[in-house]
């Protein structure tokens, strides 16, 4: 037996049941294994795919890894943007590289290169391993350091020649990770926490990744149920609470926040998102909740920092509560916040409605809302269009909504719904795509049909990088575009010729039919939606 086995042995112990790779010298070894082990190997066409793919396949399985395999040199540096993608997002992966024979290091073997520098501001864990028989322990020390904490990406590299080495796999050791342990807060933090609460008129909770990772969500709707509080989201804390929960807010965010006087940050950071911290009014109070300590105060100083898992602090805030026979009912806010809302999409009813041709964006959005269902996966791949349609869809009560996270990667969509298909193969999974973003990875359509997944893209078609267009045309003038505009491409024509299912849309009363036949086909299959290209720039470039 070889150093692969025992690799694919590892990935046995801790319950991986699929990894993502495109084929290389240096990792074919393991390959083998993962036939040996049943577990499944999915071939894409580009490493930042592999390595995308891995991402979602953990935010899709929490408490598990995803993996990706990328042979060495280049195919090591494709997959970089995807880690740092996952790194942003604190997605946590394990991506396995290889390397030249530790034989001939630095004698310049075919694609050697320094991988571990280039991987380590990345990464939470970043090493190589160079004796065959400790290959098991290595690769659980990678996933305990991806899980642990904050999670994020690990990276292990494993020359040619210690993974092909012999190895008796009775004889070496091979441990299961264990589960990340759920920390909680300080009993003191958690009642001065309940203190500005309940001093607060108008507080409110910005729930984000951090109750992801936290697996947090249903103590944040038992903590909302009980306090009545106004809740926004953003990151992968978007579907944490119900689109129809009464607690749940969206068009409202910045306005809210101009006035609030408390505002619990569950996970969410005070980065470009929420201008570092400038969003909340300088006399307001923060709750900071996070899993790391070192994110406590980041940009803004927090007066109360609940450190460790977010859903454990929300129970121990109820628990405080009720031990104190404190009462918190902010229900009035809600019923006035929530006509605010209701104000707020009737300012949108008549982009929703356009009947024009080319199609309003906006009105794209309200066909794709109309379509999804309730237990439906939805990625989001672009810049403008998915803007606009998270205003717009809802995210999915028994599903999930992905996008890439605060690093702002294009080209996630397809990578993103292999996984997603892979893991769920009962559920509907649509894309939506701009047109830019689908040139990135628009080729893993390629990996959908060889693989059978029924995965369906719908593509905002503007033939521009609109979010880049409008303020280029705002600051130097329509004479001055350059390097904004695309071509009008039958991007269907390209998914039919790589033998899925294509169609292009003209008029907004085309898109559901269409969104219907391509999932009836029961193949992969795009949806091509030519939109209205607008030049007038109205903000959302953030820095």
């Amino acid at each position: 037996m070889d150093g692969g086995k025992l690799v694919a042995k590892a990935f046995k112990q801790a319950g991986i049941e699929c990894v993502f790779t495109l084929s290389g010298g240096h990792i074919m070894a393991i390959y083998d294994g993962c036939l040996n082990e049943g577990i499944r190997v999915v071939d894409v066409r580009h490493e930042q795919a592999a390595v995308h793919a891995a991402d979602a396949w953990a935010r899709l399985n929490p408490g598990s890894v995803g993996v990706a395999l990328l042979t060495a040199g280049p195919g090591a540096t494709d997959g970089v943007t995807g880690i740092a993608n996952a790194w942003r997002a604190n997605s946590p992966i394990l991506v396995i590289g290889g390397q030249g024979p530790l034989a001939n290091l630095r004698k310049g073997s075919l694609q050697e290169m320094d991988h571990i520098s280039v991987m380590r501001p990345i990464t939470k864990w970043a090493e190589a391993c160079y004796a065959t028989d400790r290959l098991g322990e290595y690769v659980e020390e990678a996933i305990r350091f991806a899980l642990a904490g904050t999670p994020g990406p690990s990276y292990l590299e494993i020359p040619i020649d210690v993974l092909g080495g012999p190895v008796n796999l009775d004889e070496v050791n091979c441990p299961a990770p264990l589960p990340a342990p759920r920390l909680r807060p300080e009993r003191a933090s958690i009642r001065d926490a309940v203190r500005l609460l309940e001093s607060a008129q108008k507080p409110m909770v910005m729930a984000g990744t951090g109750v992801k990772w936290s697996d947090g969500a249903a103590q944040l709707n038992r903590f909302l149920e009980a306090t009545k509080m106004p809740c926004y989201c953003n990151g992968m804390g978007r579907g944490s609470v119900p689109h129809d929960s009464p607690y749940f807010f969206n068009r409202t965010r910045r306005d809210y926040m101009e006035q609030t006087d408390c505002v619990l940050l569950a996970g969410s950071l005070l980065d470009f998102r929420m201008r570092f911290g400038k969003s909340i009014p300088e006399e307001a109070k923060i709750i900071q909740m996070d899993l790391d300590a070192t994110l406590i105060g980041q940009n803004r100083r927090a007066d109360v920092g609940l450190v460790g898992n977010l859903g454990l602090s929300f129970e121990a805030i109820l628990e405080v509560m009720k031990e104190e026979q404190i009462s918190l009912d902010f229900s009035s806010l809600v019923e006035e916040w929530r006509a605010r809302e209701v104000e707020e999409e009737e300012k949108l009813k008549a982009q929703l409605g356009s009947d024009e041709i080319p199609v309003d964006p906006l009105r794209l959005c309200k066909e794709i809302a109309e379509f999804v269902s309730d237990d439906m996966i939805v990625i989001g791949d672009g810049g403008d269009i998915v803007a606009k349609a998270a205003k717009v869809v809802p995210v999915p009560k028994n599903g999930t909504w992905m996008d890439p996270g605060p690093l702002g990667t294009l080209g996630v969509g397809m990578p993103f719904a292999l996984a997603a298909q892979i893991a769920n193969p009962d559920k509907r999974v649509l894309i939506i795509y701009g047109d830019g973003s689908f040139g990135l990875n628009g080729f893993e359509f390629d990996t959908a049909i060889r693989f059978n997944l029924p995965i369906v893209g719908i593509i905002g078609n503007d033939a521009a990088w609109g979010q880049m267009l409008r303020p280029q045309v705002m600051m130097y003038g329509r004479e001055r575009m350059v390097a904004t505009e695309l071509a009008p491409t039958r991007y269907d024509k390209v998914v039919e010729a790589l033998g899925g299912h294509g169609e292009l849309v003209t008029e907004p009363g085309q898109i559901i039919p269409a969104l219907e036949r391509a999932y009836a086909s029961g193949k992969a299959a795009c949806v091509n939606v030519m939109i209205r290209r607008d030049l007038e720039f109205s903000g959302g470039i953030y820095m």
